[in-house]
């Protein structure tokens, strides 16, 4: 049968509660395969296997269960191997950069920051730093709105402004909150956001690295801020040499 993997940690990880369910409906009971000084958390996979609400949170919840006890490398919602025994091939080829990476993220936690414009407010403070582009406002306004072609020009200004902004804010937001962080991981670009930024921290300098969003919110009331964390380390695990989350691999069967 198929094994779903949840995570990699040490062979000394404290054990999960007895009889703890992950994906899987009934939910399929999670258990550890060992090789050396690693283990990865597994089940069985159902055989139509779908990002589902429930699984989602299933997947998170064992992780979150295991993290609270010590360094865990999360596996991406759907790794899959072909059985235990293909596990046990990875854990075996890849043993010294997956034990170092649990020592590199041990103690420490993700928190991932997106930011968007507040229109408004934004559209206020590009104004108020281009006295060039607040005088093409006014003389418009003056113009009753002006022609066709003094609307469409200013609203090209205007937009090349914005855009001018976003990109300059998407720095501030990085350069604000890296050095509270030992590492960053750019995420992928998203309709709505200037910035999408994932910290990795150490758990006893969170309470710091929340106060400088909120110093960062202060001083830019024109950002929107979200933060999700502490969340486990996704965007810094590494799958190692040759290796990419939910990419096949045809010689271990691990996909």
């Amino acid at each position: 049968m198929t094994t779903y993997i949840y995570g990699i940690a040490a062979a000394t990880h404290p054990a999960l509660p007895e009889g703890m369910g992950g994906i899987g409906e009934p939910a399929r009971k999670v258990r550890v395969v060992r090789q050396g000084d690693l283990a990865a958390l597994v089940s069985d996979s159902p055989e139509d296997l779908r990002p589902k609400r429930r699984d989602l949170l299933a997947h998170q919840s064992v992780l979150d269960e295991a993290g609270a006890a010590g360094a865990v490398l999360p596996m991406r919602f759907g790794s899959l191997a072909d059985d235990d025994g293909a596990v046990v091939a990875v854990l075996t080829e890849l043993a010294d950069h997956y034990e170092e990476r649990l020592r590199a993220l041990d103690g420490r936690a993700e928190y991932n920051v997106k930011a968007a414009h507040d229109e408004q407010a934004v559209l206020h403070q590009v104004l108020a730093e281009n006295p060039e582009l607040r005088a093409m406002v006014e003389s418009n306004r003056r113009a009753g709105g002006g022609n066709y072609e003094q609307k469409l020009h200013l609203g090209e200004q205007v937009t090349n402004a914005v855009r001018a902004r976003e990109v300059s804010d998407g720095v501030e937001v990085r350069r604000a909150l890296e050095p509270c962080a030992e590492a960053v991981s750019e995420g992928p670009e998203g309709t709505g956001w200037l910035a999408n930024v994932s910290f990795l921290v150490r758990r006893e300098t969170a309470d710091g690295f929340v106060a400088a969003v909120e110093e960062l919110r202060k001083n830019q009331p024109h950002l929107e801020l979200r933060v999700h964390g502490p969340l486990p380390p996704y965007s810094f695990v590494d799958m190692g040499p040759d290796r990419q989350a939910g990419a096949a691999d045809s010689t271990t069967g691990v996909r």
